[in-house]
């Protein structure tokens, strides 16, 4: 058996952010995804590899290596590569580039849940946090909101400027919380440990849509936006115990673990309920996510072979 290796720009020339919500979509309505991640560690730098396996779908290996000193030798400070199995007989199929399955796995979560959470008519949206992946949510967002203007805020102006001049018609925000209360749809992908959005600023109808925490001491709303909001995450099982977003607040009594309402596997409670209500989504990531991702990327690959 051959085995397909898919680099960034060739593998993404055949990829589609609905499609993608389309392939989630279908992996969630499989038996649960087992997960594990492991951690090694020399000094400040590590191996990270993210497992699946989803019964029908295949298993997934992501590996990545994280050397924070490499940018100063001119090097990326990330390597990796994703390796995907053959569901009936554990052979090898794929190796994917491990910044092509991020980048599609981490935006297309967030829109995969916008898409039920956020208002149809949404008009105004917010992207908080001028990086790689709020690129990239710009063109994910999109897809599914061909309509809506797009306004930027970053804490560093100039990088919100440079990213505007990027991405046509978008427009760059000066005051945060003036953004936020204009917008209908406010997706974060900040490194903030201190919440950045305020529940005081939300208004009725919004979607707000968190990528940006990922450890236990991060976070980017605080205590009153989770208790305005209806609460929602990808899977409970990577959120509740591992981010500071939904950590925090469960420790602190703030909220409970009932208040996280439904995960991609409940889909019939994951849903807007009126058109006033507030919904908060928080995009943890996981490895099951990022099997669905290699597995929609390796078939549209043989699609368009």
């Amino acid at each position: 058996m051959s085995i397909t290796i898919i680099p960034f720009d060739g593998g993404e020339a055949n990829l589609d952010w609905l499609s993608l919500c389309d392939a989630f979509e279908r992996g969630h309505a499989m038996p649960k995804a087992e997960i594990a991640d492991t951690f090694l560690y020399r000094g400040n730098d590590t191996l990270l590899n993210r497992s699946a396996w989803i019964d029908g779908l295949g298993l997934a290996v992501k590996c990545a290596t994280v050397f924070p000193g490499n940018p100063v030798a001119g090097k990326p400070m990330i390597h990796g590569s994703v390796c995907l199995y053959a569901d009936a007989d554990g052979a090898l199929e794929a190796m994917i580039d491990f910044h092509l399955v991020t980048k599609w796995k981490t935006a297309g979560d967030s829109l995969f849940a916008a898409r039920r959470l956020a208002r149809p008519d949404s008009q105004n949206i917010l992207i908080v946090g001028a990086g790689t992946v709020g690129r990239t949510l710009w063109q994910a967002y999109r897809t599914a909101f061909p309509d809506a203007r797009f306004t930027i805020w970053n804490r560093t102006p100039a990088k919100a400027e440079e990213m505007a001049a990027e991405c046509p018609g978008m427009s760059v925000a000066g005051d945060l919380q003036s953004a936020v209360q204009a917008a209908d749809i406010v997706t974060s992908a900040t490194m903030s440990t201190d919440p950045l959005i305020q529940g005081d600023w939300l208004r009725p109808g919004q979607h707000i849509d968190l990528i940006g925490a990922y450890r236990p001491d991060m976070r980017e709303v605080d205590d009153t936006a989770l208790t305005r909001a209806r609460i929602f995450a990808d899977s409970f099982d990577t959120t509740i115990d591992h981010i500071g977003e939904f950590k925090i607040p469960v420790a602190s009594g703030a909220i409970t673990r009932g208040d996280i309402l439904a995960d991609f596997y409940t889909p019939e409670a994951f849903k807007r309920r009126s058109d006033d209500e507030i919904t908060l989504f928080k995009n943890g990531g996981g490895a099951h996510l990022d099997l669905m991702t290699s597995r929609y990327i390796l078939d549209a690959w043989n699609a368009g072979a």
